[in-house]
Formats: structure tokens, sequence, C-alpha cells
């Protein structure tokens, strides 16, 4: 049978009465179980990583713990002015936890509050998501709740939403405010409210929050004066210019406050991660990024609810209007991820965003399609999307495995590898006064009390400069004629790009400590030979190396390991590797 004999029969009519009249008592349990069953199922699906978090939130980390000490944005007590981060708003509720004693402080029932505070908050945001999902279900769906919850399942279903949300990164946060755009958008069309003073400040801000939490959040200022298009008819040019020039005021207030201090303090307009990461203008070629996405959710499954969501539009649906206020969100969300600079960690991690509206649009449509149909028709239809999403799941549920083998670098492998490690290595030497040069900067900024140089760049204004305008040779210089540095720790690909292991300044000036055994560039650790006093200690670092650091590098490939918490507390001068 054709898709079109599914869903394109004979419908009935829902009266507007029976969508907004109010839940009794058993109406009002179940949509609070719908809420709290999907955030418990999502957080079920989250204790799969264990205490893992990427080493970048690492970076987050410390700078809320410099602000909650008084210390401004620096990543570590003496280091450089540098906007190192790109989450403003929430490295600002880290360093509130930190001043509560929520965050950074040590453990609770056993579990360090580095892992669990951040974990909590992402955890409260997905239930902000899942709230938003109802009040927009219980305004056009006969069962608010099921609607909830078939939402919620799939994002508890869905590895990408879930790993990115608790990552220690602020992926939940910016998907709760988006979802709350979109929504305010939604029932501003339903409630005939979208022109008011009201919701326009309110996008406006949403927009605004959104901009503060991620950089592609710049582009959901467009969502409030697109949506008002709609009314352009009914209400005139006039109010929808009037409102969206008082939403994008309301949007523009606080980012450009904010944007005023990041230049006088920092002296640039954008964040020193978005230079060392030359983020640049998009290509045509680019817009097709978001078939990856299609890719990983599962060609059938996506194409039924696109299917499902067309032939609600075109049918005569008392909120179809209104269901575009959730599909520009959308489009700017998967436009947002087309043109974003692809990254490196696994698992799709800027479309957290489409993740969350998709599964509100795919739910809403699927609900009032199903609602309309025949039961035969209906039954068939259902029949359809368990077969679809089916294979979605055996999908998602490999991907699931696949993260929890071997999850991105964790902030604990960083906080040992290079930050307590080579706090051995300085004291074996003997220097209190020692520097280190390193491509993962976050776990390290936390234990380390050496002065840390990023060679990524994202706190170091000299180094991401040179790579925004590739000048390897450049970057070569500054690090062994300005920087010189004390230890320097290699991996790739960063060695493969910027070339430091085969420059003839290496053998000239250092000492290898540990060099990877596997084909390549020369990888490993690096001392500087005029920090070394005599032979005898250059061999006891050697030694150290083989004895602590090689079963370090061997045990975060297997088991447990990536996934453990690496003691109670991250402090600076710590020695002691490989806490569970």
């Amino acid at each position: 049978m054709s898709l079109r004999t599914v869903v394109a029969p004979e419908v009935r009519s829902v009266p507007t009465r029976a969508r907004t009249r109010s839940a009794g008592p058993s109406g009002r349990l179940l949509s609070v179980l719908s809420v709290a069953g999907g955030t418990a199922a999502i957080g079920w699906h989250a204790t799969r990583y264990g205490n893992w978090l990427i080493d970048d939130a690492a970076i987050t980390f410390a700078y809320a713990r410099s602000a909650a000490e008084g210390l401004g944005p620096v990543v570590q007590p003496g280091a450089e002015t540098v906007e190192g981060f790109s989450n403003p708003t929430w490295m600002v509720l880290l360093a509130v936890g930190r001043l509560l004693g929520w965050f950074d402080h040590g453990a609770v029932a056993g579990i360090p509050d580095y892992v669990l505070f951040p974990k909590l908050l992402a955890l409260a945001c997905c239930a902000g998501v899942l709230t938003a999902f109802h009040l927009a279900a219980r305004r056009v769906a006969r069962r608010p709740w099921l609607v909830t919850a078939a939402a919620g399942a799939a994002l508890a279903a869905n590895p990408s939403f879930v790993i990115w949300c608790f990552s220690g990164l602020e992926n939940s946060l910016f998907a709760l405010t988006v979802v709350w755009l979109a929504v305010l958008l939604f029932l501003g069309i339903l409630n005939d409210r979208l022109l008011t003073r009201r919701a326009a400040l309110l996008a406006g801000g949403l927009a605004a929050l959104a901009a503060l939490t991620r950089p592609d959040g710049l582009i959901y200022a467009g969502a409030y004066p697109l949506i008002a298009l709609v009314q352009w008819r009914s209400s005139g040019p006039a109010a929808v210019a009037r409102h969206a020039a008082l939403s994008t005021v309301a949007f523009g207030l606080p980012v450009g406050t904010f944007l005023c201090w990041r230049y006088l303090t920092f002296g640039r307009l954008v964040s020193n991660p978005s230079v060392a990461k030359s983020q640049g203008m998009p290509e045509l070629e680019d817009l097709t990024r978001p078939g990856e996405l299609i890719n990983y959710a599962g060609a059938p499954a996506v194409l039924l609810l696109v299917a499902i969501i067309a032939v609600v539009l075109a049918r005569p649906v008392w909120w179809g209007r209104a269901l575009i206020a959730l599909l520009v969100p959308l489009g700017l969300a998967l436009v947002a991820y087309a043109v974003l600079k692809p990254d490196w960690m696994a698992q799709h991690r800027f479309a957290t965003p489409v993740w969350a509206l998709a599964a509100l649009v795919a739910a809403l449509a699927a609900a009032e399609l199903i609602g309309r149909l025949h039961r035969g028709r209906r039954a068939t239809l259902v029949f359809g999307l368990v077969v679809a999403l089916s294979a979605s799941a055996v999908s998602f549920s490999a991907s699931a495995q696949q993260f929890r083998d071997q999850p991105n670098i964790s902030m604990c492998y960083v906080a040992d590898r290079l930050g307590r490690v080579f706090n051995s290595y300085a004291d074996i030497v003997g220097t209190a006064d020692a520097s280190l040069l390193l491509p993962d900067l976050g776990g390290s900024a936390l234990t380390s009390r050496l002065r840390l140089v990023d060679m990524a760049g994202l706190v170091e204004p000299r180094i991401a400069d040179f790579i925004n305008s590739g000048d390897r040779a450049g970057m070569r210089d500054y690090v062994f004629d300005e920087v010189k540095p004390t230890f320097i720790h290699s991996r790739g690909p960063w060695s493969a790009g910027n070339g430091l292991p085969a420059d003839p300044r290496m053998d000239r000036d250092y000492h290898a400590i540990y060099l990877y055994p596997h084909p390549g560039p020369r990888n490993g650790d690096w001392v500087r030979k005029d920090a070394v006093s005599d032979p005898a200690t250059l061999a006891a670092l050697r030694s150290f190396a083989q004895s602590t650091m090689v079963p370090v590098d061997r045990a975060d490939g297997a088991g447990e390991w990536p996934r453990r918490h690496c003691g109670e507390n991250l402090r600076p001068g710590q020695t002691t590797v490989g806490q569970t």
C-alpha cells in the first residue's frame, strides 16, 4: 500500500473545544508522569556513559572556578585574560554553582560534584524541554501526555542528544532555550497574541539567551520576525514591523552589551575559540550537511515523518499556521548545523536543538494525523511508524554502544595525563616555574600547577591567529623562539597539523621523555634540555613515564577507564594518577 493511501484518505475534523478544554485529575497526573517519565528515560540513558565528561567542558569549568574566585576571565591563576570559552551563560551557571558550594568543592554520596552538578543541570534542562513540549501539546492534542511521552522517548533514544546534553557542555541549556522560543511562537499564533509587546520582548530575550549560550544561537534572532510575517495580512505591515523591531531591540540590547564588554575586555568581537577554529563563510556544499542527520536518525523514519508533516500542513488543520512557528526555528537550527564548521567530536554535537525541535514537530503531526484517520488506515500508519522507528532504534543502540566503548577524550584522562603526570615531571626536574605546551587544556587546567600554553589556540590569542591564517611556520617560530615551554606534549592530529615534532629545533632544544610507539609524526612528551640538570634526572623522568604514564594511556582505550571520575576534587599541583 502506498504512503498516499495511508495518509490521504478521508479525515475526521476534531472540534476546537476538544483541543482546549482543561484536563481532569487523571489527565493532570498523566501529564506530570509524561514529563517525569521522559526526563527519567533521558537520565537513564545518560548513565550508560558513567562519569564521562568531554575535556572541552573542563575549559569552561576552569573559567567558572576563576570567576567564582574573583580572578576574572582566566583559565588558570596568573594566565592572560582571554575569552577561551564560547558559552557565557553556561559558564555563569557553573560559577554560581561554585559560589553556592554545589560545584568544584568535593563529593556527594561518592560522586564528585564536578560530575554531579553539570549533569543535574542538564537533567533539569531536559525536564524543561519536555515541559515546553507538553505546553504545546495540551493546546492542540487530545492526549497531550501521549505526545509528550512520545517526543520524550524519541529524545531518550537518541544518543546524540543524550551524549552532548550530559557531556558537561552547554547543549542542554541551548536546547531548552531554543525549544521555549519555538513554543512561545507556537502558542502566540494559537492564542492570537503573537503581535504583542510581551511576546516580542520574550522572543527577543530568549533569542539573546541562545546567542549567549552558543555562537550559532545568533541565528534565532530571526525567528520572531520571520514568524511575524504570518500576521502580515491580518494585522498589517505596520504592526508586524513594529513588533519585529521591538523583538530585535530585546535581542540586541543584551547581546550588544556583551559584545561591547567582550571587545573592551579581550580586544576581539568574537571569542578566541571562534578564531582558533577558523569559522568562515559557508560554501554551497555545506548545505548538504543536514543529510548526515537523516542518515543518523534513519532515512525511512525521517522520510515518513516528513510526509506526515506535509500532509498535516496540506489538510485543513485548525492549528496548521501555528505549526509553521515550530518549523521556522527547526529550519534555522538546520541552517546553523549546515554552516558551522564540522566538529571533530563524534555523534553530531551541534545537532542538539535539531533533535529537540524535530521530536516535538514529529510527535504533534503524527498525533494529529493518527487521530483523524479511520481505524484501518490508522493501524496501517502506526504499523509503518513502528517499523521505521524500530530500524532507527537499532541504529541508535549501535551508536550508543560505540560511544560508550570509545568516548571522545575525557576530562579525567587529560586531568591525569597532562595535569598530574606533568606535575610529577616538574617535581622530578625540581622547577617551581615550569610551562607546558599541550593540545588538551580542560582537565589539565584544573590540576596542573604549570603555566599552560594551548597548542590548539583556544586560550592563546597569538596561536589562534597563527592557526586562523594557516601560518604554521610562524607558530613554530613563536613556540621555539619566544614561548620556549619547559615541557611539550604532542599528539595527532595536532602534531601533523603544526609540524612541531618534525622541526629541527625540537631535537636541538628538547629531550624526549616518552615517544608513542605508533608510526607517524613523533608524538609524546618532551622536556627542555636546559631544564634538566644531569643525566640522572632525565633517566628518572623516563623511568616515571614508563611506570606511570604508559599505563594511563593504555587504560584510557579500554574498559571502564574513560567513564570513570578522577577523584573527589581537582586541584592544581596534584600528582596522584588514576583515581576512580
